[in-house]
């Protein structure tokens, strides 16, 4: 889960599983794969950062796990 931060300014909590796309037009939108669009103010590169560190965390969680699990 990654958070972004909508124009007004509230933040939105979303499964970075089901970003589809993320494009600059001026404002950034994110489009998920339902086909749900947010305009939001982070961007591009703000939310591809966010999915790395977030996929990034869940890798690590997992290597953990499994490093555990052979001791």
């Amino acid at each position: 889960m990654i958070v972004i931060t909508r124009l007004d300014g509230s933040t939105l909590v979303v499964n970075a599983d089901l970003i589809e796309t993320v494009e600059h037009r001026g404002d950034t939108v994110v489009t998920l794969v339902s086909g749900t669009r947010f305009v939001v103010r982070d961007s591009v590169q703000e939310i591809i950062d966010a999915v790395v560190r977030f996929r990034s965390g869940v890798l690590h969680a997992v290597e953990s796990q499994i490093g555990r699990a052979h001791v």
